[in-house]
């Protein structure tokens, strides 16, 4: 995001190539959210709009249930970011064509797509860092590692 966000200013193809790297890496997670590991796979963490529903109302409470993989507001952020990123990909693409080269409506979109992303990013990083507060654990470490600690209780595994 940050290569896309610098070098939209710049002239030159680096901002196609961070582009085209963002577009292969939505397409490598959408692979591997089909053949991946238990937790990185969509049938674990896309949960309804109602269950998701519940899980952000239980942490508006302070009630909400840990989980060993997405929790279901993660799960959702997931799919939204991964869209965002899409939309951002395609309207960028658009703009290289003859139909679109030079096109204010698509240029507008696209940055509204942009700053909607920079806007989900913000908002992931801060449910990482609730997260990670509220159940004592470093989600970025077990995002890296792929570990947690143990279900107990009323955790969801």
């Amino acid at each position: 995001m940050l290569g896309a966000w610098f070098s939209s200013s710049i002239r030159g193809e680096a901002h196609q190539w961070i582009g085209l790297a963002a577009a292969g890496l939505v397409g490598f997670r959408l692979i591997y959210g089909l053949i991946g590991s238990r937790y990185a796979r969509f049938k674990q963490f896309v949960k309804s709009p109602l269950t998701i529903f519940g899980y952000v109302t239980a942490n508006i409470g302070g009630s909400e249930r840990r989980y060993l993989g997405h929790n279901p507001a993660g799960g959702a952020m997931v799919m939204l970011l991964l869209l965002a990123v899409c939309a951002i990909a395609i309207t960028g693409y658009l703009m290289t064509t003859d139909a679109y080269y030079g096109d204010d409506f698509m240029q507008g979109f696209h940055s509204l797509c942009a700053y909607g992303t920079v806007g989900l990013v913000l908002l992931h990083i801060g449910g990482v860092v609730l997260a990670s507060v509220r159940h004592k654990e470093n989600l970025v470490v077990a995002m890296i590692t792929g570990e947690k600690r143990e279900a107990t209780g009323n955790d969801v595994a």
